[in-house]
């Protein structure tokens, strides 16, 4: 009689166990999120129909004070290229003499610096310029670089990248950039 409760009892344990699976999976669903042509390596989840990512995720640099508050900074940022002084977004293969217009406005907290870099087709990154930014925190500025002679090597698009690190010790993030398509 024994061997029967014990059967009995993991039986109602093990559907009771099944039934919450299934109840918590009706609730949280793991979705595949993509953000500009790239998937999301963590991907998201879909709960009661709101779709929640990581806030890395979402672009901006993230900053989370330790207390449950996280903030996302994210400016609004145009960047303009110009060759002397006619603004161009192709290039034909090879080097030319660039520079980089960076306008930023409604930056709503202090960041430490800025840098602009250009990723080739391949990957490889060339940091161009960058600038501490701290004590001359605005919410609006401008980032010009100095012209410079860049050697589009290969057909592709390279990315040109502006970065923003939100302390001294913090990493650069990425949060703008414009193509330049290289062509033959």
């Amino acid at each position: 009689m024994n061997r029967w409760k014990k059967v009995t009892l993991c039986v109602f344990a093990f559907s009771l166990m099944g039934g919450s699976l299934l109840f918590a999976d009706s609730v949280s669903k793991k979705i595949r999120v993509w953000n500009n042509g790239t998937e999301i390596v963590d991907g998201g989840y879909l709960i009661d129909g709101k779709t929640y990512i990581p806030a890395r995720e979402a672009g901006g640099v993230v900053n989370w004070d330790g207390s449950g508050k996280v903030t996302i900074l994210k400016p609004n940022v145009h960047i303009v290229l110009f060759k002397d002084n006619t603004v161009f977004g192709n290039v034909n293969v090879g080097k030319l003499k660039i520079k980089i217009l960076t306008q930023v406005d409604s930056l709503t907290e202090e960041v430490s610096a800025v840098k602009v870099a250009i990723t080739d087709p391949s990957g490889n990154v060339k940091d161009i310029q960058s600038q501490e930014l701290e004590g001359s925190q605005k919410d609006n500025f401008w980032f010009p670089t100095s012209e410079f002679t860049y050697d589009f090597k290969e057909t592709g698009k390279y990315r040109v990248g502006f970065y923003m690190k939100a302390s001294k010790n913090a990493d650069y993030v990425l949060v703008s950039e414009k193509v330049i398509t290289a062509l033959n």
